[in-house]
C-alpha cells in the first residue's frame, strides 16, 4: 500500500468535514443541538464524537498523550469552537498523512483501546479504520440533516476525486 494513498485520504477527509460543517452551519442552533434517534444523539454529539475519536487515534499514531478517554466526551459545547478545533485537528492529520513512508504502512502499531485491551495491527489497518470512522460518522450526520429543510452536500469519495482530478473547485 502507498502512502500516498493516505494522503488522498486526509485531503478528502478535510473537504468532506468542510462541506458537512457548512452545511450545520446553515443550522439553528435548536436544529444543530436537536435530540435525534442516533447513536450520539444529535448532530452536535456526533461531530463532538468524531474529532475525540480522532484524537485518540492520532495520539496512538504519533504516541503522544492528552486526548480524551470517553468516546462520547463534548469538547466544545458550541459549534464555532468545534468547528475551528476540527480544522485544526484536519491539518495535524494531513501532515501526519504527509509524513508516512510506505514501509511504516506494514509495521505493526501497538495500543490500548479504550478499555485498556491491548492490539497489535498494521499501521495501515488502523489508518483504514480511521479514515472510515470519519466518513460513517458523517453519514450519520448527512441522514440527520436530510430530516431538516437543510440539503445535505455530496460527500462520497468519488466526487472530491473527480474534483480534484478534473481540476475544479467545488
Amino acid at each position: 500500500m502507498l502512502a500516498s494513498y493516505f494522503i488522498h485520504f486526509a485531503n478528502y477527509n478535510i473537504w468532506a468535514n468542510n462541506k458537512i460543517y457548512s452545511a450545520c452551519g446553515n443550522l439553528s442552533e435548536q436544529a444543530y443541538l436537536k435530540a435525534r434517534p442516533s447513536f450520539f444523539g444529535s448532530i452536535h454529539k456526533t461531530l463532538n464524537h468524531i474529532l475525540v475519536a480522532d484524537m485518540i487515534w492520532m495520539e496512538r499514531f504519533l504516541s503522544e498523550a492528552g486526548a480524551p478517554k470517553m468516546l462520547d466526551a463534548i469538547l466544545f459545547e458550541d459549534f464555532n469552537g468545534l468547528n475551528d478545533a476540527r480544522q485544526q485537528h484536519d491539518e495535524k492529520i494531513l501532515d501526519f498523512a504527509i509524513s508516512l513512508t510506505d514501509r511504516q504502512l506494514s509495521e505493526i502499531l501497538e495500543y490500548s483501546d479504550v478499555n485498556g485491551i491491548p492490539h497489535d495491527v498494521p499501521l495501515s489497518i488502523c489508518l483504514g479504520h480511521f479514515f472510515n470512522h470519519q466518513t460513517h460518522h458523517r453519514g450519520q450526520v448527512h441522514g440527520m440533516l436530510s430530516s431538516e429543510a437543510e440539503s445535505p452536500p455530496a460527500l462520497d469519495l468519488i466526487y472530491y476525486t473527480l474534483e480534484k482530478l478534473e481540476g475544479k473547485n467545488g
